[in-house]
């Protein structure tokens, strides 16, 4: 009589891991699956609420207003003034300047108004200063803008200029 052969141990054992790794796949998947549910409908609710809290505080997306949009620009006298002469050179430069204040709403406007008188004698005494080397170049005009920003500020404080805009610069 012929005997079966009886499969080796290691040949058992080999099966079982091959059927390991597909069950632990299964399981995987399924792990991540749930979670994915989870996480999906835990923002869902979050979402939600946050819309009804929204709702229930007057905060409709529709509402908001681009803060730009009520943005006021109070524009200046036209300023002409001489400038410091360069070194080695015979005669002073004049510089014609016509800039605008962007402010935040018509509330600062009515307030910045009657300050002009003060934001212009800074201005006066800051270009007096200068010289036409100052300004050459785009680098000199974003230097002059953000030294005209500061002094504008500190002219009309507690109310705020949120720029300083060039309307036309020209030196001779």
């Amino acid at each position: 009589m012929a005997k079966k052969p009886k499969k080796a141990p290691a040949a058992e054992g080999e099966e079982g891991a091959a059927e390991a790794p597909k069950s632990k796949k299964k399981l995987i998947i399924i792990a991540a699956a749930v979670l994915l549910l989870g996480g999906g409908g835990g923002g869902f609710f979050f979402m939600k609420s946050r819309a009804a809290h929204a709702d229930a505080h007057g905060e409709h997306a529709a509402e908001k207003v681009d803060p730009k949009a009520q943005a006021v620009f109070l524009d200046m006298r036209d300023m002409m003034v001489n400038l410091s002469p360069d070194p080695g050179a015979t005669k002073a430069n004049v510089l014609k300047l016509r800039v605008a204040l962007e402010l935040k709403d018509a509330k600062v406007e009515a307030t910045v108004k009657p300050l002009m008188p003060r934001v212009e004698d800074a201005f006066q005494t800051y270009l007096r200063e200068i010289r036409a080397s100052d300004l050459a170049g785009s680098t000199g005009l974003y230097r002059l803008r953000e030294e005209l920003l500061r002094r504008v500020n500190i002219a009309l404080h507690p109310a705020k200029a949120e720029a300083v805009l060039f309307k036309d610069v020209i030196v001779q």
